[in-house]
């Protein structure tokens, strides 16, 4: 069956509203999941994110970064507006990379539940130095577990080359 019906998008307030606000402050509370209408069947999802924006903790200094985010759904998936709205509200928020990187793997995961989820982040140079921070999960005692292992242990085992992003 393709389309959804009115039932089927309940829950769902932001895309399509012309009147969106953009947090000013990190809100996960802004975050909206729908059904995944093919639970039968495994399949990849990927964002990708090239201007997220946080600030460092100690010097209030900002950070840019492209984000990758790839899952796996199982019942619930991310509303893209609603994931766009919510990485901005890292905007004005103070974190480390590492830090940045796995709040998000944790707020989609607490939202959606996926079979398999990874973020990556890949930051602009400040002080001559790039950190790309990559974290993942795969929903224990299934597949996924051992796919999360697998890919973490294989991960970026070839770098591209980095020429100042």
């Amino acid at each position: 069956m393709s389309g959804r019906s009115e039932e089927e998008l309940q829950g769902i307030s932001l895309l399509g509203n012309q009147g969106t606000r953009y947090p000013m402050e990190y809100s996960p509370a802004v975050l909206e999941a729908f059904d995944n209408k093919h639970p039968y069947r495994d399949y990849f999802v990927k964002f990708n994110c090239p201007e997220f924006t946080s600030l460092c903790p100690m010097t209030g200094q900002p950070d840019f970064a492209t984000i990758y985010i790839s899952y796996i759904p199982d019942i619930k998936m991310v509303e893209s507006k609603s994931l766009k709205l919510y990485l901005f509200s890292f905007r004005n928020h103070g974190d480390f990379h590492e830090d940045c990187m796995n709040i998000i793997m944790n707020d989609l995961i607490e939202l959606m539940q996926p079979r398999y989820i990874e973020v990556w982040g890949k930051f602009t140079p400040r002080g001559g130095i790039s950190i790309d921070p990559y974290c993942n999960y795969g929903k224990p005692g299934t597949k996924f577990e051992q796919m999360a292992e697998q890919r973490l242990f294989n991960h970026d085992m070839y770098p591209e080359k980095v020429d100042n992003r």
